[in-house]
């Protein structure tokens, strides 16, 4: 039986898909059916909580286009896990012996809506996952529809998740105007680090992103203008051990010769090491609703930059991050072309009231199907042994280093 109405949230950190795939909704909802009533759950979770919706209007389906151009979310989002009571009762958004799970049901009930899609992460699709068995369990007649992003792009069995491959163009456009900093001091130390808490993907891509358009770049070495100079002399991810002694060795040369040496970093790497010497100090671990380290209490980048600088003779060391820059732009045409493939078949889905999470099945021949929440997680590593990161390493003379495994 087709939805009468149908709820949108979008919950987790920013990629750059949520604006466009919201749009992409209501765009082929309007197309297929415009009987079927739309309302957007404003703050993700929080807002199914607390009954915060909006009502998709006639004004606002003929404006939906627009939408891709805007990175964000319009209708907001937060981080809430409705099976961790404590944190709900906590912040409000349920009350002493309620069930936030129930809550969530009994909302969605009251609203008339039939057919709920979430577009988040891991944390927001396994969020999801709980909901859709609390909902079956308990007999509602409700359908839940994920949406997968995450510029980590680690979510297990997803081929590729929305928002990541504009997160790499966006970082590789930030570095591009970050490099030009080694013109403002003698044996300058940039560290570029890059969001990928478990997963080096973001940061991979990003590098190979960068390094590309170096190639069709002019320069006038008389003048310090060198490809050498603007390269990429580094790449360190979670799922690669680095040898810090070597790698200092190898990048005291480069700085000896060209003046500047340039790294790129997941935020999650070495982070292991870095909360074990925390802790041996005495140091308190922060962590989030799900259980996540907060990473910018770790500070992964500034750890990378003093160990380097000292080992290579860095006169000045300067440390960007990309995250915030890229995690907030507009999705880009592969994405957008992505995202409607993706919303195409969860509109779809939801004319036939199937449950998942939309996204090319590796495990089933990378085919477009709705996956079953049960096989949807996080934390899926990058494969060091991609043929374009070994070229990539290989074009920056770096060493592959050992395969470790990933703290999920």
């Amino acid at each position: 039986m087709k939805p009468k109405k149908v709820a949108i949230l979008t919950a987790g950190g920013l990629a750059p898909c949520l604006s466009s795939a919201i749009g992409a909704l209501i765009e082929r909802y309007t197309e297929i059916d415009p009987s079927i009533e739309i309302i957007c759950y404003r703050g993700g979770y929080k807002g199914l909580l607390l009954g915060d919706s909006i009502t998709v209007t006639q004004e606002v389906r003929d404006n939906a286009h627009i939408l891709h151009n805007y990175g964000g979310s319009p209708i907001g989002n937060s981080r809430v896990k409705l099976t961790n009571v404590k944190d709900c009762l906590k912040r409000g958004l349920v009350k002493e012996g309620e069930d936030p799970q129930e809550v969530a049901a009994r909302q969605m009930v009251k609203d008339g809506v039939d057919v709920l899609h979430t577009i988040g992460g891991d944390d927001t699709n396994t969020t999801a996952a709980d909901l859709a068995a609390f909902l079956e369990k308990n007999k509602y007649n409700l359908t839940v529809i994920g949406l997968p992003k995450t510029i980590d792009n680690d979510v297990y069995p997803i081929r590729q998740s929305l928002g990541a491959l504009t997160a790499a163009e966006h970082g590789a456009r930030n570095f591009a105007n970050v490099v030009a900093e080694h013109n403002a001091n003698p044996r300058m130390l940039i560290v570029h680090e890059v969001m990928g808490r478990n997963c080096g993907w973001l940061t991979a891509a990003t590098a190979k992103q960068y390094q590309d358009k170096l190639d069709f770049q002019s320069w006038v070495p008389e003048l310090g203008l060198t490809k050498e100079r603007f390269s990429v002399h580094a790449v360190y991810i979670p799922e690669m051990a680095v040898d810090f002694d070597a790698e200092g060795a190898r990048l005291a040369k480069v700085m000896d010769e060209h003046d500047n040496v340039n790294i790129f970093i997941s935020e999650g790497a070495g982070v292991q090491d870095i909360i074990k010497a925390m802790e041996a100090a005495g140091q308190t671990i922060v962590r989030d609703a799900f259980g996540h380290v907060k990473l910018d209490t770790i500070n992964p980048g500034h750890y990378f930059a003093k160990e380097f600088a000292a080992k290579i003779g860095a006169e000045k060391t300067l440390v960007q991050k990309s995250g915030y820059y890229s995690r907030a732009a507009a999705a880009n045409l592969a994405d957008q072309r992505l995202i409607k493939s993706c919303v195409d078949l969860a509109v779809e889905c939801a004319l036939r009231r199937e449950g998942g999470v939309i996204g090319h099945d590796e495990d089933n021949g990378c085919r477009l199907r709705a996956i079953e929440f049960d096989r949807i997680k996080g934390g899926k590593p990058f494969e060091i042994d991609t043929p374009w990161f070994g070229e990539l390493l290989e074009k920056i003379g770096q060493p592959k280093g050992a395969r470790v495994e990933v703290e999920h």
